[in-house]
């Protein structure tokens, strides 16, 4: 991505990861903020939702690398410096909703005019058509609770609808699409020379992400998704079990046939590779709740560390159920260079996981988020103000 340049008009963490991984491509990423407020995200810290004197991670995350171009677009000064900028960039980038894009004459049409190859992209809630194109949302809302995936992963006996994985686990997500999306738009443009529009959402990555049991819920005409607990898998190779220091194991070994008696050695009970009820995958399946109680017991034997070397030679998939501060010194992250070393704008040391894709078995080049308005005096002597100028428009409030 080096030489492309992109203009995000945007907040939060959605759409701004988009950028971010951009900027670990090779792209000059400039992040528009208000002089005064910035990026809401910026205040977690004051929020008490990060801790003080700690690093912001919900904003370093979805903002490393770009440059923060402070400037107030409610004022005319303010707009014509965006569009001097978006004259000189390849993709605009917002998560601004319709009205406020038209009221702040930022929509598809008012920056064509400003540059006709330029690639519009829009990300939002629930998408841009529907009475509900001006709602708001988060990825809890729409991506998580409106695709079904918090329903069918919350057991009826909960009582509750669980919440998601972490924070931002949809916006990341959704973010790494939207970034594709770009790269193939700008594909398209070195091809045909046309500039598209691209639209995504979180409700359709919800959609996209549960595709496979809505499909099966229309085809099957089931209103619940059939939903299931460890203790009654319908397959006892594809469940989690719990060590003896209460610890969990993931085990996922499809053909049973295939993995059983390597696994019943494992497990050291070899009697029950013959035992007639599990002798074949059917004979499994219809037992499955008496195995799923011999292979909890069998694991319960040894600490999740015994485990470790017993399962590290077998043909069959496993992994831990890690803890996430036990993801950055996992031994296979380390040895691909999943998780970046990076200090922010204040000195202070931190990691971020890099973009999940490496090209020429590189990883993307991490850098700290910028602080508010880092970068505004720099960018507009890039497109020919001088600092006079400059200084004239601090004065006014158009820029910080």
């Amino acid at each position: 991505m080096n030489g492309i340049r992109v203009v995000e008009v945007a907040a939060w963490t959605y759409v701004p990861v988009a950028g971010a991984i951009l900027t670990e491509w090779g792209a000059d990423v400039l992040k528009i903020e208000h002089p005064e407020t910035g990026d809401p995200q910026r205040g977690l810290v004051s929020s008490g939702l990060i801790p003080a004197g700690g690093v912001n991670h919900m904003f370093e995350l979805p903002n490393r690398g770009k440059r923060s171009v402070a400037l107030d677009l409610k004022t005319e000064e303010g707009r014509d410096l965006l569009m001097k900028i978006v004259a000189t960039a390849d993709v605009f980038l917002t998560n601004f909703r319709p009205g406020a894009r038209k009221k702040l004459r930022i929509d598809v049409e008012d920056v064509r005019a400003h540059n006709n190859k330029i690639i519009y992209v829009r990300g939002s809630a629930a998408g841009q058509r529907g009475e509900e194109s001006e709602r708001g949302g988060y990825d809890m809302t729409s991506f998580w609770s409106r695709s079904g995936a918090a329903d069918n992963v919350s057991p009826d006996e909960l009582g509750y609808a669980v919440t998601m994985p972490g924070p931002a686990f949809g916006d990341t997500l959704g973010g790494l699409t939207l970034a594709g999306a770009i790269s193939s738009a700008l594909f398209h443009r070195e091809r045909t020379g046309e500039a598209l529009t691209v639209d995504g959402s979180l409700l359709a990555l919800g959609a996209w992400a549960m595709g496979a049991t809505i499909a099966g819920a229309h085809a099957f005409g089931l209103d619940r998704y059939p939903k299931t607990v460890p203790a009654t898998a319908a397959n006892p190779l594809v469940n989690s079990y719990r060590t003896a220091d209460g610890r969990s194991i993931a085990i996922v070994m499809l053909e049973s046939d295939r993995y059983f008696p390597e696994l019943m050695r494992v497990l050291e009970s070899p009697e029950l590779i013959d035992d007639p009820r599990f002798a074949s995958h059917a004979l499994r399946g219809q037992n499955h709740v008496a195995l799923v109680e011999v292979l909890a017991a069998g694991f319960a034997k040894k600490t999740l560390e015994e485990w470790r070397f017993a399962l590290k030679d077998i043909d069959g998939s496993w992994s831990v159920v890690q803890t996430p501060r036990e993801v950055v010194t996992d031994p296979q992250v380390e040895a691909n260079d999943y998780i970046a070393d990076v200090t922010d704008a204040n000195g202070t040391d931190f990691k971020l996981v890099s973009a999940p894709v490496q090209f020429n078995e590189k990883p993307g080049d991490v850098k700290r988020a910028p602080e508010h308005g880092e970068h505004t005096d720099q960018v507009l002597e890039e497109i020919g103000l001088s600092m006079d100028e400059i200084v004239e428009l601090k004065v006014s409030g158009a820029v910080l």
